[in-house]
This record gives structure tokens, C-alpha cells and sequence, in this order.
């Protein structure tokens, strides 16, 4: 080739690499908050603020405007709110989202022309020999304008020009007009963004109702409901139930699989192989003849007792949420009807789950790589859909780590689209990425490793990860002391003060959290052997029979709590949880707090459930909305006991056998125009 073939095809290539609008200038980055790059959308509740930064910059000196912008989803509008200027380029706005379902957010920057010109202009003397010329210059770009503008606007935009090039006028007059604020703002009206830069990658937020930010959760077996003693219960006999559970202050009643059980290696009591004919079996092995995941259990009742025990609920303000577990027993009909969408071994028998040494013949799992994968997933996605249709708006999803994260990901936005209204919560003891990823891609909340967090550190590390980290954005923690699967070695061993340090800890430190019950209130606490978490006697797979009147139970303790927990909006988020230093360290302490700091709640406790323990516990005042000069009450809301400190350093000592924990609100000294001092 050629020289000049050479050159002519250099500039072609040059030619094609200019971008499509060079004068463009203003850089923006560092755009929080987002999920890896906008990929996932950040999650919020109606009625909450979404507080939106970025870097924005230009070359040289010129100054720039950067606007927010938003929308829902259903509105073709983009509604904008002007960024404020922080230090070293970088800028803050915030909006509400005010209703169910996804909002798009984005941001918008360019050169300010008439902010440069103003900037500028204010660093003139008045004998700068150029200011004549500015002056013009000001004009010429508010004439500019006017001739975008209309009516009254257009007017007083062209007084402005002619007030800056007016012979008699002085300097100081028009310094007046050109600063003035009223023309900034008229002037911002008709912005030219002719050479705007955009920045839109997909930024999402997906808006839930408010219980998914803040709720209270209470499992409990509907076979073993107390109301038919040493019979299997119904639906109706747990509508009765319901009082005693909307009683101690639950708003979620939480249902494993009521499906029909398989009988085909159905499990006998204690996870045992062998069984008999009166084993009722484990309700994840779910399908049998009478039908599978959406049927009902035949003992239980039928669909219709179901929606009434739904309707019951909701009538004491309770959502039900139920159990679903995507796996089958051996009598599925799925099994017979659909073989396709389970993986067979060499002998052509159907794979069952395993998890060695583990054996689970009495479950099937799906094959997610089946070639019939499609309609396996719409009939997946149909199940969910069914439940709405019976009133159910709450899911709790068993293990869904096990399953394909692109299948959950449209399930979850799919459901939603149709039900925005729609939880899941995702059942995942797995590890921390895998557990990111399923509240990345859409579920509402997720459980966590509180369960085995039982340490000062191990606590405040983990809570502190989860909510003041970009974790927030998309992972809200669902606490739970225990769970029909999970009886952790410290409820084993700490007695009733264990089982109180737990529940506080649970409903406090999380702004979601459930408890297994009544295993939890009556304190539950025999493993099956040393060294399990496995209950003995499991109600996984037999028929318990409760004492809910005994006189150990923690049911006032858990009524109280959900009632403080109600009471103050400080607990309804997990944003603002600060952990406080002290001198021990079996004693932990930490506070949430409403924005305005008009409701701070400080809890302290014992984290050793057979000793007494105490400590010095030194707070922020001036964080916490308290004057550091003045005194204040620290009001205890579970004993209602009340003591007036005074400066960030206070003495606490906590008795497990009479008091584990405090739960302060911490009031502010108001001081009357007679001289008496109430605290508000």
C-alpha cells in the first residue's frame, strides 16, 4: 500500500473514532448508590428517600449544573431535583418514591454558561477596566434565553439584559441585578443542555410496601396448632390460634409446606428411615396422589379453610407467609407427569438429594438443565401466582441456592411486575456471595448468620457489614434467633437468659425478624444429640403438643418488645445502627435513631447468660441529638424504670437471672419558662 492510501485510510479511522457529540464536557462517576454498575436495582419502601451522590467535573474553570432525575416505571415523565454542590466535585440530591414498584433514577450534568459568567463577574473590582465588556457579555447571554423564554418570563429576562448594559447605571446597580437570585433561577429555568452528559446506566430502585423494611415473624406448625390436643389440627383450629400469636404482637404468621406429604420413604420421627403407619413425615416432602404444591394438605383442610384462615389473619393485621419448597417426594404428580424434570442415574431411577454422608430419599430435586427447562420454569413461576390468587402475599423460599440464580432473578420480576405487593424472603444458609447474590437479583429479604453470631464482635462486625456498607442497598436482614432446623449451641446451653439475650437482640439489631414457635417462647432448648443443632423430637416430623400457658414462657417478654418495637420509629430501619464502645466485653451496646433524632433508642446487653455483668458505656451525645452540657433520661421501655444521665460516659449492670437487657429511649431535657424540667 501506498503512502497516501496509507494516510487517507488513517483519517478514516480517525474519523470513525469521534464520538457523536465531542462538546459534551462534564465527566460524572462515582455514582452512588448503585448495585455493581447499575446491574441490580437498590431497594426501598414507600415513603422513603433515596439520597443520590456523584463526581461531576469539567475542564479548565467552568462551572456546571448536575440535576437528579427519576421516574416510575409507569410514568414517561422525568421528574428533576437540582444537585448541591459538596466538597471536591462532589454533589448530593435526594427524592421520595411514593408508591409501589420500580423508579429509574439518573443524573444530568453540563456547562453553566451564566453561573460561569456569574462566578466570574464576582471576582471583578469595580476598576476592572474589562467590567463594561463582562457586563455585555452577561446581557448577550441573557438575551440568548429570552429568546427561548415566553411571557412574563421573556420580559423580565430582557429588563435584566438592558439593566446590564444601561449607560447611566452604576457598577453597583448592576452587580445587583446580575447576582440577583430571582434571575439565577429564571435563568436555570432555560437551561441550554444542548451539550448535556448523561448518566444512565439502568439505575433502579425497586419500591416495596413498608413491611418489607419493618416486620416481625412467627413460624409455627398448623398440625400442631393446640386447639385439638393429641389430634392433627385444621385450618380452623389455627384461625382460633391466631388471637394468641396477633397478641404478642406478630404481623407475619409464617407457614411451612401445606402441601400433601409423600408416603413413598416417608421419615419416621427424629429424621429416622424407618417409620410408622402413624408418622405424619416431613411437610418439605412435598406431592402425593391427593396432589402437590398446589394442593392442601387433606388433614389440614381444604383450599378454601386455607383462604379463610388467610382472611382471618388479615383481620388481626397479619400477613401470612407461606413456605415454598421447589422439590417433590417420590408420589409427586410432577414425577409421573413430567419425568423430564428430574435427572435419572445409570439403573434409571430418579436421582434423589443428597448431601453426603446425608441421604434424602423421600426428595426429589428438579433438573434445572433439563431440555424442558422452560416450561418447567412458567410452572414454577404458576405456583407462586397460584398462592397470590388465595390471598397470599408473602413467600418464604426454601434453599433457593440450590436453584439457578437466572431462574429466580425472572420468577422474582415477573411475580412482581404483576404483584408489586409481592415478599420473598430467601431461606439461604450458604455462603456470603451466594446469599449477596439472591438479594442482588430481587428477593425482599433474606435470613442471615445471626443465628451463630454470639459474640460482641462477631455481632458488631457482621451488623455493621449489613448495614453500613453498600450491602444496604440491596441485602435486608431478616434476623432469627432460631429455626425448625437450626437450634444453635448457645440456646442449648444458656437457659431462659439465653432465649431473652436472643429474642432482644433479634428484634432490636434488625428491623425484620422471625422466631420459631412456640419452640422459642417456651425455650425449646433439647438437641437431638451432643454437638447437633437438629431439636429432639423434631416437629419437622411429628406432632407436638405445647404448653402456650406455661409459666416460663417469654410470650409477655415478646409482647412487650414488639410492642417498644412498634412504638418507635428508631427500630423500623436498619440505616442508622451505630455500635457504642464500652469497657466490656460481654456487654454490647448500640442505637438506631430517626433521622430528625427525635426518637433514639440505646440498647445494652448481656451477652453471658449466667453472669452478672457491667460496664461503662460511652455514647456520641451530639450524634444522638443530646447536648453533652445538659442532663438526660435514659428511660428504660421493657422495666419502664427511669435514670437521668449526665455526659457520654454512664454505668450499666445487667443481671441475667432478673434483667438481660435495657432498651432505652434516650429524651432530651426541655426546661419550662417556670423552671420545670421535663424530659421529651
Amino acid at each position: 500500500m501506498n503512502t497516501t492510501a496509507q494516510d487517507s485510510e488513517a483519517e478514516l479511522l480517525a474519523r470513525r473514532s469521534l464520538p457523536d457529540e465531542g462538546r459534551a464536557r462534564v465527566v460524572i462517576e462515582g455514582v452512588r448508590p448503585q448495585v455493581d454498575g447499575g446491574r441490580f436495582a437498590i431497594k426501598r419502601t414507600v415513603g422513603e428517600d433515596i439520597e443520590v451522590e456523584a463526581d461531576a467535573f469539567t475542564d479548565g474553570h467552568d462551572q456546571i449544573a448536575c440535576v437528579l432525575r427519576y421516574r416510575s416505571e409507569a410514568d414517561s415523565r422525568w421528574r428533576e431535583v437540582p444537585m448541591r454542590a459538596l466538597d471536591n466535585d462532589r454533589w448530593r440530591a435526594r427524592f421520595s418514591v411514593d408508591a409501589i414498584g420500580r423508579y429509574r433514577y439518573a443524573i444530568a450534568a453540563w456547562v453553566d454558561r451564566f453561573h460561569t459568567w456569574q462566578h466570574d463577574l464576582a471576582k471583578r473590582p469595580d476598576g476592572d477596566k474589562d467590567l463594561a465588556l463582562a457586563f455585555r457579555m452577561g446581557a448577550q447571554l441573557i438575551g440568548e434565553v429570552a429568546a427561548r423564554a415566553g411571557g412574563d418570563d421573556a420580559r423580565q429576562l430582557h429588563e435584566a439584559a438592558q439593566a446590564l448594559t444601561a449607560k447611566k447605571a452604576d457598577v453597583a446597580s448592576k452587580r445587583r441585578v446580575a447576582l440577583d437570585e430571582s434571575l439565577t433561577a429564571l435563568m436555570a429555568r432555560y437551561d441550554d443542555r444542548r451539550f448535556v452528559t448523561q448518566y444512565d446506566k439502568g439505575l433502579t430502585v425497586v419500591v416495596d410496601r413498608e413491611r418489607a423494611r419493618f416486620s416481625a415473624w412467627y413460624e409455627f406448625f398448623p398440625r400442631s396448632c393446640p386447639a385439638r390436643k393429641g389430634k392433627h389440627a385444621t385450618f380452623k383450629d389455627c384461625s382460633a390460634h391466631l388471637a394468641y400469636i396477633a397478641d404478642m404482637g406478630f404481623d407475619v404468621v409464617y407457614l411451612p409446606p401445606i402441601h400433601p406429604i409423600g408416603r413413598t420413604f416417608r421419615k419416621g420421627r427424629n429424621n429416622r428411615v424407618t417409620r410408622t403407619k402413624a408418622d405424619v413425615g416431613s411437610p418439605w416432602a412435598i406431592g402425593a396422589d391427593e396432589g402437590g404444591h398446589t394442593a392442601v394438605l387433606p388433614e389440614l383442610g381444604t383450599l378454601e379453610d386455607f383462604r379463610s384462615f388467610v382472611a382471618a389473619a388479615g383481620e388481626l393485621g397479619m400477613g401470612v407467609a407461606l413456605d415454598i419448597a421447589f422439590q417433590c417426594a417420590p408420589d409427586h404428580p410432577y414425577v409421573k407427569q413430567h419425568p423430564t424434570w428430574f435427572r435419572k442415574r445409570p439403573d434409571g431411577t430418579v436421582q434423589y438429594a443428597e448431601n453426603p454422608p446425608k441421604k434424602y430419599q423421600d426428595i426429589y430435586p428438579f433438573d434445572f438443565e433439563s431440555e424442558d427447562w422452560q416450561a418447567l420454569w412458567e410452572e414454577l413461576r404458576n405456583v407462586f401466582l397460584f398462592w397470590v390468587d388465595q390471598g397470599v402475599k408473602i413467600f418464604r423460599v426454601d434453599n433457593p441456592h440450590t436453584k439457578p440464580f437466572p431462574f429466580w432473578e425472572w420468577l422474582i420480576d415477573d411475580v412482581k411486575r404483576r404483584h408489586p405487593d409481592v415478599l420473598f424472603l430467601a431461606e439461604a444458609f450458604t455462603r456470603p456471595k451466594i446469599m449477596y447474590r439472591l438479594g442482588k437479583l430481587g428477593f425482599t429479604q433474606s435470613y442471615t448468620y445471626f443465628t451463630w453470631r454470639n459474640t460482641k464482635l462477631g455481632l458488631t462486625e457482621y451488623f455493621t457489614e449489613l448495614t453500613q456498607t453498600e450491602v444496604r442497598e440491596f441485602y435486608r436482614p431478616n434476623a432469627w434467633p432460631n429455626t425448625p432446623d437450626i437450634l444453635n449451641e448457645y440456646l442449648q446451653t444458656g437457659g431462659r437468659p439465653a432465649f431473652m439475650v436472643r429474642f432482644v437482640l433479634a428484634a432490636t439489631l434488625a428491623a425484620n425478624y422471625g422466631i420459631y414457635g412456640p419452640a422459642f417462647e417456651l425455650g425449646e432448648d433439647r438437641p437431638r444429640e451432643p454437638g447437633s443443632e437438629e431439636y429432639l423430637n423434631s416437629e419437622k416430623y411429628e406432632i407436638r403438643q405445647w404448653d402456650l400457658n406455661a409459666s416460663h414462657s417469654l410470650r409477655e417478654t415478646i409482647a412487650r418488645v414488639n410492642r417498644i418495637r412498634r412504638d418507635n420509629p428508631a427500630l423500623h430501619d436498619d440505616r442508622r445502627l451505630q455500635f457504642h464502645t464500652n469497657d466490656n466485653e460481654m456487654l454490647i451496646a448500640y442505637s438506631k435513631s430517626t433521622l430528625d433524632l427525635n426518637n433514639v433508642i440505646l440498647v445494652v446487653v448481656n451477652l453471658d447468660p449466667n453472669h452478672v455483668q457491667s460496664g461503662w458505656i460511652t455514647l456520641p451525645l451530639s450524634q444522638l441529638g443530646l447536648d453533652p452540657n445538659e442532663p438526660y433520661q435514659a428511660h428504660d421501655l421493657l422495666s419502664d424504670t427511669r435514670y437521668i444521665w449526665r455526659g457520654p460516659r454512664n454505668y450499666v449492670e445487667l443481671n441475667p437471672q432478673t434483667a438481660s437487657a435495657h432498651v432505652f429511649r434516650l429524651r432530651r431535657r426541655v426546661r419550662t419558662e417556670r423552671g420545670v424540667d421535663y424530659y421529651l
